[in-house]
Parts: C-alpha cells; structure tokens; sequence
C-alpha cells in the first residue's frame, strides 16, 4: 500500500497548508530571545600595569581615606567586627580586606522568572538585557511629556513582555506619580508578575518596600523557593563620591539576607561626583564597588550581587550630564576588565542618551552606549530600551526604537561561522563568474535566518515610502507601539496566587495612610 493519500486528500491539505500559513501571517505571536551568550571576545582598553595601579589606588582610597555608612549602626558594627576601622560613620578598611570578602559572591547565578523558560543567567559571558529604570516623566508622539502614571507603567510592563530582544522585565520602568509614594512599589511589583513572565527587580527605596518584594515573591514562587534561589535582581546605588546611605543599605541587606541579588553600583556623573579623569575615576568606582559588595558578604556570604557602573561625564558648559561619549565608554571597558578580575558579574550600559527626542541625537548617543556594552563585557544591562532626556523620560516610542536595535547586538555576540553551510562554496559554485545568488540553492535553503531584520525601520523603495505617508522612524515606532498594546495577551497565572497578591496588596495599602514626599 502506498504511504501516499489520494489526489482529494492531497488538495485538501494542501489548501489546509496555504491556510495556515496565511493564519500565521495574520495571528498575534511573538517570541522572546535566549539571553545574549557571547561568542566574541571582549575589549580591553586597559594593559596589564593601567589595571595593577588603579587597584593598588583603590585600596589606598579604602584604607586611608575610607568611605561612609550613614545612619547605619549595624553596618558599622559589622565593619568594626571584620576588621575595619571606625571613626564616627567613616569606615576605613585595611588592604584586602574587602577584595578577600568579595570572594565569597558567586561567579554567576540564575535569576528565575515565573516561567522557567524565560530564566536568565548573570555572568560569565552572557549578557541580559532589562528597559529603563526611573523616569519621573513619559513621552509619547501623541501626548508629548508628561508626569508618568500606572496606566503608562503597566503599558511598558506589556511592552516589555512583547519584546523579542528583552530578557527582563526590569523595575521601575517608569514612577507612576498618581500612586502615593509608599504604596506605588506595590502596584510596580504586581504589574511585573501579573502583565509578564519575565524575571523582574524589587523595590530599594525603603527597607519595608524590599521586605515587601521579598513577601510577594513568596507568594508568586513559594518562599521556601524564594529562599533557596534568586528570584529579583535590584539596582543599589551608591551616593558617590563613597557615601553608602542607610536606605540603600537597608535595602541590600533585606534583600542579601533574603538570597536575593543585587547590583552595587556607583552613580557617577564625571566632573562632580568622581575626578575628570578616566583612571581617577575607575580608581573611585573600584573602591566603591568594593565596599559595598563586601558589606553584603558580611551580611551573608555568597549572597548573589553585581558590580556595577553607571558612570556618564559632565557638560562643562551647561552643568548637564552628557552620554554616548568616548569617555564613558572607556570607563565601561575599564570597569568590565575591573570586574572579571574580581570574579563577577557586571553591570553598565544602556540606550542612554541626552536628547529631548527620539531623534538623530539619540540614536548616536544610545547606539554608541549599547555597542559599548556588548564589547565590553556587560553580563547586566539595565536602561536598555526606553531612556531620554538624561534619564527624565521614559519614551514609548524610544522603547520600540531601542528593543529592535537589541536584536542587532544579538548577532554580532553570535561571532562568524565558518562551517560548510557557511563557507557557501557550492554556491559560489553553482553560480559562476557572472551570475547572480538570489535563485541559488544556498539562498533559498539560508535567506529566512541569514539577515537580521528589524521590526520598526523602513527600507522601501522612495515611491512606496511616499505613498505610505513618508513616514519618519519616530512615526514607525508610534505604529509599533500600537501594535504591540493591541494585541497583548496577559500570560496566563494561577488564579490562587493572583488573589493572593491581590489581597496583599490591599492590606499594605490599607495599613498605611497616602504620602506623596
């Protein structure tokens, strides 16, 4: 008997065929990339005696001019009880104590989102990519700037989710200012887990706010889970030059004791916060780093952190922060080379750029940051899609812009083949002096997957560009963001643990009166 159906049949499915396949032009899908594994090695800008003084500075800074736990007792006794020196809140901290306490945090670690198919590991050469953070202000081409609001938070959250590139779903994508201030990090933290399945971050701006990530995670992953494996990575910033404030400091610890990661990072605009220099201030941002990653090995040793550098320069005119300059990216490759000497993971990078628009200036600025990034060694990239205006806003349109454009950074970490498929020398062969590759076997077996190909950029013909509006890339992006918002589908979640976060979040909210300071 034969395997083949009859003449009828094959019509049939081939009708079928052409059906689904036209279904699967028209359907909402989207998928969401592996996270970055780089397969291309690393830029160092800096030799082998460059890194030896500015480490060797780095411990003269902790040692001899120490830097600041404020309004912190406890840090302070756990500091005078490994070893350090007290003098009022100022720490100073003997040669290799904090390297040799550093090394107690791990190479890498796994941070797991609701679904496991969407879990990222921070390190090594991986690089995991997460949107802006912490935009008082949106903007979109519709509305122009404004204060941001819940309703924008939750449409980045889908936004984000939707994101082919986005391995994260991030923090504080923007700072919904109709929510009061004590009670917006609990409508940030519930948007995350209900609106996607991504990994997220936690709250840092109170010590309760990260108690209270920590008990909501507990909800949505279980809290013997919680405990025994990294569900939120959060931002820690230091008030530099070398001060560690008790609510940063308190955040890290909630969520070091809790097993949750956290990214120690500098927040340095060169020129005010740190010297003009790139040495001086690679030697600063060393010695913060340090510090801070050590103190949360007091607090629990091999708790999951991340040194982190969010370095930019000064506008020596203006007073206003710059980005995308030659200067930051040295001091990004520095910092990476810094990092992957002490064993860990490493923060930097991003879409950042000073434009007040999604414009020209932005795309230079942001494309010069994120190339940096990937070369670099970045294994966190926070700000990756969504940053304007010197962090102010919060772009929709410059969300899509810069989450099409992470695709890019995708296949250059994917390197150059060279085996036989990629050799393509049977079409060259096939072809011959003269001919053309378009009909060859090679390209019709390669052309769906051999180009990268963006989501929100325009490459048609002049005359068909013109008919269709001669739109710019700002109104492609607009048409994207659309799109996106139109045919999100929540993820699916437990109704049990939806109720269970509903409930918890209206009694915090209702434990507490509004405060808008």
């Amino acid at each position: 008997m034969s395997d083949k159906p009859p003449a009828t049949a094959r019509r049939r499915s081939r009708g079928g065929g052409g059906a689904a396949r036209r279904a699967e032009r028209t359907a909402v899908t989207f998928d969401t990339a592996r996270y970055i594994e780089r397969n291309i090695p690393n830029f160092e800008i800096l030799n082998e005696e460059a890194l030896e003084i500015i480490e060797a500075n780095a411990e003269t800074v902790l040692a001899e001019i120490g830097v600041n736990f404020v309004n912190n007792p406890k840090a302070l006794e756990r500091w005078r009880d490994a070893g350090a020196s007290i003098e009022g809140e100022r720490v100073r901290i003997p040669r290799g104590l904090a390297r040799q306490l550093c090394a107690t945090a791990p190479q890498s670690y796994t941070q797991h989102a609701r679904n496991p198919e969407r879990n990222v590991v921070i390190g090594g050469k991986n690089l995991v990519c997460a949107p802006v953070y912490g935009p008082p202000f949106v903007r979109d081409a519709r509305g122009g700037r404004r204060y941001a609001t819940m309703e924008d938070f939750r449409n980045f959250v889908k936004l984000g989710y939707m994101s082919k590139w986005l391995h994260h779903s991030g923090g504080t994508v923007c700072e919904p200012t109709d929510v009061p201030v004590n009670k917006r990090h609990l409508d940030m933290l519930q948007a995350h887990m209900t609106l996607s399945d991504k990994p997220f971050m936690g709250s840092v701006t109170d010590p309760s706010r990260a108690q209270d990530s920590v008990d909501m995670c507990g909800i949505l992953f279980g809290k013997d889970f919680v405990q025994d494996n990294t569900v939120m990575t959060s931002l820690i910033n230091i008030n530099s030059p070398m001060t560690f404030d008790d609510v940063m400091m308190g955040a890290l610890e909630i969520y070091a004791a809790n097993n949750q990661a956290c990214i120690v990072s500098p927040f340095i605009v060169g020129g005010a916060m740190a010297p003009v220099s790139v040495a001086g201030t690679l030697t600063q941002v060393l010695a913060e780093v340090l510090a801070g990653i050590a103190y949360s090995q007091l607090v629990r040793p091999g708790a999951p952190v991340i040194f982190g550098a969010f370095v930019t320069s000064i506008d020596m005119n203006s007073g206003a922060p710059t980005f995308g300059t030659p200067e930051a990216s040295q001091i990004l490759y520095g910092a990476g080379q810094l990092a992957r000497r002490l064993n860990l993971p490493f923060r930097s990078g991003g879409g950042l750029c000073a434009s007040k628009l999604p414009d020209a200036q932005a795309a230079y600025e942001s494309a010069n940051t994120l190339n940096s990034a990937l070369m670099g060694g970045v294994n966190f990239m926070l700000h990756a899609c969504g940053w304007l205006e010197g962090g102010l806003v919060s772009s929709y349109e410059k969300f899509v812009m810069d989450a099409d454009q992470l695709g890019i950074l995708h296949k250059l970490a994917e390197g150059v083949p060279v085996d036989v498929n990629a050799q393509a020398m049977d079409a060259i062969a096939e072809v011959a002096p003269g001919g053309h590759y378009l009909g060859c076997a090679h390209t019709q077996a390669n052309f769906q997957s051999a180009f990268w190909r963006s989501q929100v950029l325009d490459y048609k013909p002049f005359e068909t560009w013109d008919e269709e509006g001669a739109r710019d890339t700002q109104a492609l992006a607009a048409e994207r963001v659309t799109k996106l918002l139109d045919t999100y589908q929540q993820p699916a979640l437990d109704p049990a643990i939806s109720e269970a976060l509903d409930a918890y979040v209206a009694e915090k909210k209702a434990a507490m009166p509004d405060a808008f300071m």
